[in-house]
């Protein structure tokens, strides 16, 4: 009997030198995140395909890297009945390797560069240094998960020293297409936890369309994203299952909001570059402002010009150069595809556009920087004495 109080006694104490040896030395260390959007209509990805300039490769100091497709496989009734096409997305995680794994090993000399911040998120080595792929033989990026339902695929590289820190890897999907369930539309989310941070990214297809109405559904899209989203659980772990419990959030996608002009007056202003007033009657960006679907979220200035619509292989907007007698519904230029974000501890340091044109959408990227609470390597030690 004594012994058993005596261990209960000796765990108590355990768990309140952990809780508050943890609570004292965690730190905060910034990481980088680059994260991008592409709707790449249904066209398969040609094997010289160059991805090196939507990733930004030449600049490749990022630590986990985000990428988001919709329409990865036609839209036809085929296609919606199948959830995932292994083909095409081994393909595209393909084409994402090699770009990421190009470029030359990040010298110690660089390493040093990136300051101590950046080496305490990396704290794979006792001495300080990182490991590359000339000392362990592995890539400098891997990928931690991909997931594809229908056309909307997501998936998440990061550096090779960050992977034994990356835990509790969970997807859940929602179709909010046809019957309001299929997945010609909806969402496919990501959760982890790096250190003692939670992320969680959402990549989507919103409903499509500029008539009245549409944009109603688009919110309802939303809110069946937020509601319905859930990821497992652990009845050892705390984790948060909604996307919103999470620490760090990010939203990308064909979001599909428009601009609520006159076609004529809407074509107008994009040839005169005047975003600020075409951004005054951006849908999305309303919706922000009001703080109804989108309460709490936040997405950086847009200085860059619609990525939708735009004739195949070719700087113009869908029907500025239609042949004449050509029967096909135009599309009014708008910021579709879109990157956001909830929550603190994230800062959008950039927000462009890329320029490849092999589909009728340009896909946009934004790089930021993330708050991660990292352990101390001491109170590692600690914890582990008590193992």
């Amino acid at each position: 009997m004594w012994l058993a109080l005596a261990a209960n006694k000796i765990l108590e104490d355990r768990q309140n030198h952990e809780v508050d040896y943890q609570t004292t030395s965690a730190q905060i260390q910034n990481l980088t995140l680059f994260v991008s959007s592409w709707n790449v209509g249904g066209i398969a990805p040609p094997s010289e395909l160059n991805m090196e300039d939507l990733l930004h490769t030449e600049n490749n100091l990022a630590d986990i890297y985000v990428l988001g497709f919709q329409e990865i496989v036609p839209l036809n009734a085929g296609n919606i009945l199948v959830q995932e096409n292994t083909s095409i997305s081994m393909q595209w995680n393909s084409l994402i390797r090699a770009a990421l794994n190009k470029t030359d090993d990040i010298s110690l000399h660089q390493k040093a560069e990136l300051g101590e911040s950046h080496q305490k998120v990396y704290p794979l080595k006792r001495e300080g240094s990182f490991t590359t792929s000339k000392t362990s033989n592995s890539p400098h990026f891997e990928c931690i998960i991909s997931k594809q339902m229908v056309g909307v695929f997501i998936t998440i590289w990061a550096r090779s020293p960050l992977l034994p820190y990356i835990r509790h890897i969970s997807i859940s999907s929602v179709g909010c297409g046809i019957f309001g369930c299929l997945g010609n539309k909806g969402s496919v989310s990501v959760r982890f936890c790096l250190h003692e941070t939670s992320f969680c990214f959402v990549c989507s297809h919103l409903a499509s369309g500029g008539k009245e109405g549409d944009k109603r559904e688009r919110n309802a899209n939303v809110s069946q994203i937020l509601s319905r989203t859930q990821f497992s659980s652990d009845p050892f772990q705390c984790l948060p299952r909604k996307i919103l419990q999470h620490d760090r959030v990010i939203w990308l996608g064909d979001l599909n909001y428009r601009i609520c002009l006159p076609e004529p007056t809407t074509r107008s202003l994009v040839n005169d570059r005047q975003w600020s007033t075409l951004l005054q009657n951006d849908q999305l960006k309303a919706e922000l402002r009001e703080g109804c679907t989108f309460e709490g979220w936040n997405e950086e200035e847009i200085e860059f010009a619609p990525t939708y619509k735009y004739n195949l292989d070719s700087d113009d907007y869908y029907g500025c150069n239609n042949q004449k007698g050509k029967k096909e519904k135009n599309r009014t230029p708008a910021w579709c595809d879109r990157i956001i974000w909830f929550g603190k501890g994230l800062k959008q340091r950039q927000y462009s556009r890329g320029e490849s044109k092999l589909s009728d959408h340009r896909p946009v990227r934004a790089i930021f920087t993330a708050e991660v609470k990292v352990q101390c390597q001491s109170t590692e030690n600690f914890v582990k004495m008590f193992s």
